[in-house]
C-alpha cells in the first residue's frame, strides 16, 4: 500500500490518535454530512486502488469474523465437507455467543497472505472494512476499531479529519 504501516505502527499510531478520531467520528455521526457517503466511498475505492491487501493481511491475522450460518454452508460447499466438518474442525463459539475461528490468524490465510477459501469466504470478510458501506456515518464506530487494523480505515480517518476540522 502507498501507506503501508507496520502492524505494530499502524496500531500506535491509532491508539495516538483514538481520541481526536473518537471525537470525529462522534461529531460526524450527529452531524452527518450531506456529502460524507460520497467522500468515503471515493477514498476507499481510490485507496484500495492504489495499495495490494495482500501486503498487508493484518484483518485476517488478528480480527476474528463472526462466521454466520449461511458461512459455514458455503464453507462446506467449497471445502466438500459437511457443516459438522467445518464447525469441528475451524469455529468455535466466543464469549458473546458468536461462531467465530478456533484459531488467529484465520485457519484458511497461507504464507503469501492469498486466502485459500476466498470465493467462499465469510460475509464479514467479504465487506471488511466495512467503509463502502451506504450512511458510514452509523458505522464509524466500528470504523474507528478497524483503524487499529486496516491502514486504508486509518488513512480514511486522517483524510476525515482534515476535512471536517474541529
Amino acid at each position: 500500500m502507498p501507506f503501508s504501516y507496520a502492524p505494530s505502527s499502524l496500531k500506535n499510531l491509532a491508539k495516538a490518535t483514538h481520541v481526536s478520531h473518537r471525537d470525529l467520528a462522534r461529531r460526524l455521526g450527529r452531524k452527518n454530512p450531506r456529502d460524507l457517503d460520497t467522500l468515503v466511498h471515493s477514498w476507499h475505492d481510490d485507496l484500495f486502488e492504489k495499495g495490494d491487501c495482500l501486503e498487508c493481511g493484518n484483518c485476517c491475522r488478528t480480527l476474528g469474523p463472526r462466521i454466520l450460518p449461511r458461512d459455514v454452508g458455503r464453507l462446506a460447499d467449497f471445502l466438500g465437507v459437511s457443516t459438522d466438518e467445518v464447525t469441528r474442525q475451524y469455529l468455535r463459539i466466543d464469549k458473546d455467543g458468536d461462531l467465530v475461528f478456533s484459531s488467529m490468524p484465520c485457519p484458511f490465510l497461507e504464507e503469501d497472505n492469498h486466502c485459500s477459501v476466498y470465493d467462499a469466504r465469510p460475509r464479514a470478510c467479504r465487506e471488511y472494512p466495512h467503509m463502502d458501506q451506504k450512511k458510514i456515518h452509523k458505522h464509524l464506530n466500528l470504523a474507528l476499531k478497524n483503524r487499529l487494523t486496516c491502514p486504508v480505515v486509518y488513512e480514511i480517518f486522517i483524510r476525515l479529519a482534515q476535512r471536517y476540522p474541529q
